[in-house]
């Protein structure tokens, strides 16, 4: 199963403004760009990102429907909403 993997920290000024993006915006656009949110892992204590998230392609077509999804117009749009409330943001696509 192919899947994209996503880590940030998230700017702590916005936290509440980020939890009210993410609700939302982020995660009805990524459906509606064909992706579905798997799992989501907020780290309290220790190193690493703040955020780890995963989705996968709601569609069968495995690693190449998430190289199309993140070579969209609105994919870019979307993680650049993003980006307003978070730093280091990462992302790679997995099989």
């Amino acid at each position: 199963m192919a899947k994209i993997v996503m880590s940030w920290n998230i700017n702590k000024e916005d936290e509440a403004t980020y939890f009210e993006f993410v609700v939302q915006e982020w995660l009805p656009e990524l459906m509606k760009l064909g992706l579905r949110p798997m799992q989501a892992w907020y780290t309290l204590y220790g190193e690493g990102p703040q955020i780890v998230s995963t989705a996968v392609p709601i569609s069968d077509d495995g690693l190449d429907a998430l190289r199309q999804i993140v070579r969209t117009d609105e994919w870019k749009a979307l993680v650049g909403k993003l980006d307003r409330y978070v730093t280091d943001y990462k992302q790679r696509l997995a099989k």
